[in-house]
């Protein structure tokens, strides 16, 4: 059914694609077959029964589909490239969303907070009525300096980074958002962050040219935050 229903195809990201359904709904598709929609749609429909700004989704029919509520407005990332966002706003916003995020409580453990562990700004629309926040697919539950750790690895290793890995341009916003995402360190652990790293090097989607990133990245996150 979600075949014969399927549209043009909206984007492509590392690991999956997007495709129309209506004005209302897309299909999300993995393509490489390491997700799973079902718990995905659990995460979310979870943190939006308390209030966190992901967007609706309709029950999984498969683990490789999810269909969910079609969001109008940039990403993050094509605001702040095409200069109609500031960095610093942007590093606030994600300090703001990962602060609200750790506010819901987990669904398995009440004392474990949700982690969405890929936060940053591919992964938020400036939808009309506010910042949403998508792709859930590396969320699970536990403490939240792994999040923040995760999200300022992202941010530092396209500070560090020179062509061809990053666009010229994106070093210095990068630097920039995780300098205002740092502006409060206070929940980022060195336990967090060093998970964070180790996770990023295992994580088989990046290149060697990302992993080799890392070390400098970490870095420069310490530096900000002594």
């Amino acid at each position: 059914m979600l075949v014969s229903t399927m549209g043009r195809l909206l984007g492509s990201g590392r690991t999956a694609d997007v495709y129309e359904i209506d004005e209302a709904w897309v299909l999300r598709r993995d393509r490489e077959g390491r997700g799973d929609a079902v718990a995905e749609a659990a995460v979310m429909a979870h943190v939006r029964a308390h209030g966190y700004p992901a967007p609706a989704v309709r029950p999984p029919v498969s683990r490789a589909d999810l269909v969910m509520e079609r969001l109008d407005g940039p990403t993050m990332l094509q605001a702040l490239t095409a200069g109609a966002l500031d960095a610093g706003e942007a590093g606030e916003m994600l300090a703001r969303l990962l602060r609200a995020l750790h506010a819901v409580p987990g669904r398995v453990s009440g004392g474990a907070r949700v982690l969405h562990l890929d936060l940053h700004p591919d992964n938020v629309i400036l939808a009309p009525d506010g910042p949403r926040v998508i792709d859930w697919t590396n969320a699970q539950e536990g403490g939240p300096g792994l999040d923040w750790g995760t999200s300022a690895v992202i941010l530092a290793q396209v500070a560090v980074s020179a062509e061809p890995v990053a666009a010229p341009a994106l070093p210095p916003l990068a630097r920039a958002m995780l300098t205002a995402l740092l502006a409060d360190p206070s929940d980022l652990t060195e336990e967090g962050l060093a998970q964070a790293l180790r996770r990023r090097a295992a994580n088989p989607t990046m290149s060697p040219q990302e992993t080799e990133l890392l070390p400098p990245a970490a870095e420069l996150i310490r530096s900000l935050t002594e």
